[in-house]
């Protein structure tokens, strides 16, 4: 690895990931950016994850020097992706799962040079973009409907999930110090960007808006799932960053923009 040169850690989380977890190692895999790790964090599947994982690192040769597997139990969700957090060698985490992928084959070349024209010690706590949604096989569906801030600063979130978390990648350094809370058990997420953004606020690090779409994103993931229960979990920790009487006036606009948009 040249000296000076970013290194980005893709952590991909999975459990019985066997019908999608191909399309993101191909993407990772396709990346024309050298310098890029894909851990694959594992919750002992039952299905055929395991052998699409050895297949595409036989037919592939890149998969030699850039994937990494840990499979054992975890504690959910978030307990996997600490693990990727306390694994990565990298410079920033990304968070792919098993059926997104990038939105380019040159989208972390595209972002390796906006994040490297800033000093080492004072690159981007947080590098984010656009999100577009695709379906099972992989085809555009639609962009994400809350596009992204211009600007973004922890309060940014108020107004709900401005950007997509497989479209926001954190300094490493910064990750480690803002772990996911598992306490919440579906919204996690956005706690954990609230957080890394509040600490970059406080220490005065730079926000990089790549203006990209970043990723294609498999729009059925934990929190689509148990949507209900997702936004109770959400309205809580809004409550905990901004207080009650913002909270409810944000979930206010939530009511009327549903119904006018």
């Amino acid at each position: 690895m040249a000296k000076g040169e970013l290194m980005f850690t893709v952590v991909t989380v999975t459990y019985n990931a066997g019908n999608t977890i191909e399309r993101t190692l191909l993407s990772v895999a396709s990346q024309t950016y050298p310098y890029v790790e894909h851990l694959i964090i594992d919750g002992c599947s039952s299905d055929h994850t395991m052998s699409v994982v050895r297949n595409h690192v036989e037919s592939t040769p890149q998969a030699y020097r850039t994937l990494r597997l840990l499979r054992e139990p975890d504690k959910g969700l978030y307990d996997a992706m600490n693990k990727g957090i306390t694994q990565a060698r990298g410079d920033y985490l990304i968070f792919l799962n098993a059926g997104d992928k990038f939105h380019e084959n040159t989208t972390l070349e595209q972002v390796a040079a906006l994040a490297s024209r800033f000093r080492k010690g004072l690159r981007p706590a947080v590098v984010y973009g656009e999100t577009d949604l695709v379906d099972d096989e992989g085809r555009f569906v639609r962009h994400r409907r809350l596009t992204i801030p211009s600007t973004l600063t922890w309060r940014s979130f108020l107004s709900g999930m401005r950007v997509c978390h497989q479209s926001f990648y954190v300094r490493a350094d910064l990750a480690r110090a803002e772990m996911y809370d598992l306490k919440w058990h579906f919204s996690a997420d956005f706690d954990w960007c609230v957080r890394i953004l509040h600490r970059a606020g406080r220490r005065h690090l730079p926000i990089l808006n790549t203006e990209l779409i970043l990723t294609d994103y498999l729009s059925e993931g934990l929190t689509t799932a148990n949507h209900r229960a997702s936004l109770k979990e959400r309205m809580r920790i809004m409550t905990h960053h901004y207080g009650w009487p913002s909270t409810l006036a944000a979930h206010l606009w939530f009511c009327i923009r549903s119904i006018f948009m």
